[in-house]
């Protein structure tokens, strides 16, 4: 683990330096992921070069996920702000037409990425973007919304090696133990919407990663469902983190 924290804060460091920015901002929950990229953000670029945002939505994020989240700014000694979502959203419902469930959920995860992107605007900042490899690969995550940012600084490291340099970083627990979640309605959970553990996802995509297709994987002896499943979130979602298609005319 101590050779990909080495890379990760290196590339970060050249990332910036080819840029041409010195500073950062990363909108931090309280899961996982994003602990674990603010503090590589912060070991890459100084605490004095970052700043976090907070975005909960009230009624819906736990008030333990703000906490932990404000916490582990306070302890990296990071500048925070705290920007409840709800008014934004609001203003949504007062459109020509009602958002349908899907719409409003990609809504929250939008208007916090331009929340992230005013913020970066004004201070000459980029944008931390805290998806892992799992999620991107699966495409897990909204169009223009949590899949954005400048950088992915945890976008080559699966779910499970997130956990695990997470416990090498000394991350405290609260962060490691609690359920996966976006917090994009009530009670939601990543593995029961995936309908699937991470430990199970990871297992399919390293070996996608590798080479093997639906059928060696099935003959390995793997879940067929689980396999199913995965091929069909990789190939609906494959335009979530692809470019926009360009119609060439010349």
């Amino acid at each position: 683990m101590h050779n990909i924290y080495t890379k990760i804060i290196a590339g970060i460091h050249k990332y910036f330096k080819q840029a041409k920015f010195e500073k950062a901002v990363i909108g931090v929950s309280g899961g996982i992921d994003s602990a674990l990229c603010l503090k590589l953000t912060v070991d890459a670029l100084g605490p004095s070069n970052v700043t976090a945002i907070l975005m909960p939505e009230k009624g819906i994020s736990m008030d333990e996920n703000s906490v932990h989240a404000k916490t582990l700014c306070q302890f990296l000694n990071v500048e925070h702000y705290n920007v409840p979502i709800n008014k934004y959203l609001t203003d949504f419902l007062a459109l020509g037409w009602k958002p349908n469930d899907l719409a409003q959920i990609n809504t929250k995860a939008r208007i916090r990425m331009t929340i992230l992107y005013s913020f970066a605007n004004t201070r000459n900042c980029l944008v931390i973007g805290t998806s892992n490899k799992t999620e991107l690969m699966l495409g897990y995550g909204t169009k223009h919304g949590d899949l954005a940012g400048d950088i992915e600084v945890i976008g080559d490291l699966f779910k499970e090696d997130v956990y695990k340099l997470a416990e090498h970083l000394g991350l405290p627990q609260e962060f490691i133990e609690k359920a996966p979640s976006a917090e994009l309605y009530c009670d939601q959970t990543d593995e029961e919407e995936l309908g699937m553990t991470y430990k199970e996802i990871d297992l399919v995509l390293k070996k996608i990663v590798e080479g093997l297709n639906k059928d060696e994987l099935i003959n390995k002896g793997l879940n067929p469902n689980t396999i199913h499943k995965i091929f069909r979130l990789v190939e609906l979602n494959a335009h979530k983190t692809q470019p926009a298609h360009r119609i060439m005319a010349s």
